[in-house]
């Protein structure tokens, strides 16, 4: 029956009334979180993601960096002629091309190569545990660098250039893609506990790009970044007082000085740190991860510890949305060295860095893997020039740098599985199929992951800068 009175009628029930409010309130967030990721879109900061140049397989990338020249015909690159012309010279048949000027004998590997997995790559036994993820793998085996200097080579490796002061290739991702966390760099390097390798943090500059998309290189020991921790005599409620203050006196100075990208990335970088103290201590918490996990990744052991770490941490920060991870496995030069740099005796260096870099990175596949993140996610595997066929002098047990042929390879998001492309001479001096220069190699990354190298571009002095230069195609060949 009609209730009589008017009032009464237009009153809404109690659940139509908890209802509408409900959905009121969720609206109002949604909102609150839709404006926050139009603001993250602003092309002048590293926080939130840009659309890419077209789709691309790839989402993020890891790049795992051994520093120092790996030997490609003791690693990936099988050269049964080695054993065939060992103490033999190479003087008749070429021009050889040395960096130390001092060309010895061809010298055979002293390590045995196999057929791995179903795809049957070949890998030597200097490598056994990322051998068993052979049929992951896509090999380049035809890489080429312009120099046979560490320094140059690296810079090279990484941005593009040989010379210093360009932006790295890790900043031109952030820069093309933005970032899918904003509590987060877009842009993270853990380097190598024993050292920084040749070049220092050049290797993980912005260059002349906006200074937001610098990689950020976390520390090895204490807390990843200066100053991360709250000191425990500051409360929250002072803590958070302080932090609004200063908010509103940086977007004061901001607005009283626009056009300045190195202020604004700084202001940028000051609120980032203020959210990071909140997500950085979790994901740095290994201890969370389960105790078949942190073997996987040799954290049980001595030798591997230190490396597994960090690759345990590149997976964890991938998981939460960070665009580019960098891990490098090689430090400084010196001795003893603690690096590929192979020259005295490749037999004992290769297999000291190899006892540090193999069970961890087999087992970070093979953890990524198993959680489907290979699927969205590049993995890059690169070094800056390989090591000559020959020792490094008569009689002699090392190599020297050698830039005319060597081996990367990538796996993941959109590349062949098992599978190798290019090839080097019988002996693995020269390139004989498919070269792929460093250019090559850039436009092959960046194309997986949507981006198109000759339209990635920053004007820059008068020119449309771009992170291969004026060269560079896409491998089409490792495409999957």
């Amino acid at each position: 029956m009609e209730n009589s009175n008017p009032k009464a009628n237009s009153l809404l029930p109690r659940r139509h009334f908890l209802w509408n409010s409900g959905s009121g309130l969720g609206a109002i967030a949604l909102a609150c979180l839709l404006q926050d990721e139009t603001r993250g879109s602003d092309t002048g900061s590293r926080f939130g993601a840009r659309p890419a140049h077209f789709p691309g397989p790839a989402k993020r990338i890891l790049h795992i960096y051994a520093a120092g020249g790996v030997s490609h015909v003791d690693t990936f690159d099988y050269k049964p002629e080695l054993t065939r012309l060992d103490g033999k010279t190479m003087a008749g048949k070429r021009k050889v091309d040395t960096f130390f000027g001092q060309p010895g004998t061809l010298m055979q590997s002293p390590f045995e190569f196999r057929r791995r997995g179903q795809s049957g790559l070949w890998v030597s036994d200097l490598l056994p545990h990322l051998a068993e993820c052979a049929d992951d793998l896509c090999m380049i085996r035809s890489m080429v660098a312009k120099s046979s200097n560490h320094t140059p080579a690296t810079f090279q490796m990484n941005s593009g250039f040989t010379r210093n002061g360009y932006p790295c290739m890790g900043s031109w991702v952030t820069y093309g893609l933005g970032s899918e966390n904003r509590d987060l760099p877009g842009f993270i390097v853990l380097p190598d506990p024993r050292g920084l390798p040749a070049g220092g943090s050049i290797n993980w500059t912005a260059g002349f790009l906006p200074a937001s998309h610098q990689g950020v290189a976390f520390r090895n020991s204490g807390d990843p970044l200066p100053y991360l921790s709250t000191p425990p005599t500051v409360s929250s409620r002072r803590r958070a007082s302080e932090m609004e203050l200063l908010a509103r006196m940086n977007r004061e100075h901001l607005e009283s000085n626009p056009g300045d990208s190195a202020l604004e990335a700084r202001l940028q970088s000051y609120e980032l740190a203020a959210r990071m103290q909140m997500t950085i201590p979790d994901i740095v918490d290994l201890d969370t991860e389960r105790p078949e996990t942190r073997r996987l990744y040799g954290l049980d052991q001595e030798k591997t510890a230190a490396f597994g770490r960090n690759c345990l941490l590149a997976r964890r920060l991938l998981e939460k949305g960070v665009r580019v991870v960098q891990v490098w496995i090689g430090g400084a030069f010196g001795r003893p060295r603690i690096n590929w740099d192979g020259h005295e005796d490749i037999r004992e260096n290769h297999t000291d860095q190899a006892d540090t870099m193999d069970r961890p990175l087999a087992g970070l596949l093979k953890d990524m893997k198993e959680r489907g993140m290979l699927e969205d996610t590049l993995v890059v595997w690169s070094t800056e020039f390989g090591r000559t066929p020959f020792t490094e002098g008569l009689g002699a047990k090392g190599r020297d740098h050698h830039q005319l042929a060597f081996t990367c390879w990538l796996a993941g998001a959109g590349v062949r599985k098992g599978f190798s492309y290019g090839a080097s001479d019988e002996v693995g001096y020269d390139v004989a199929r498919d070269p792929v220069t460093i250019y090559d190699f850039h436009a092959t990354i960046l194309h997986l992951l949507g981006l198109d190298h000759k339209k990635l571009t920053f004007y820059h002095n008068g020119i449309q800068r771009r992170l291969t230069d004026v060269h560079g195609h896409v491998v089409k060949g490792v495409l999957a």
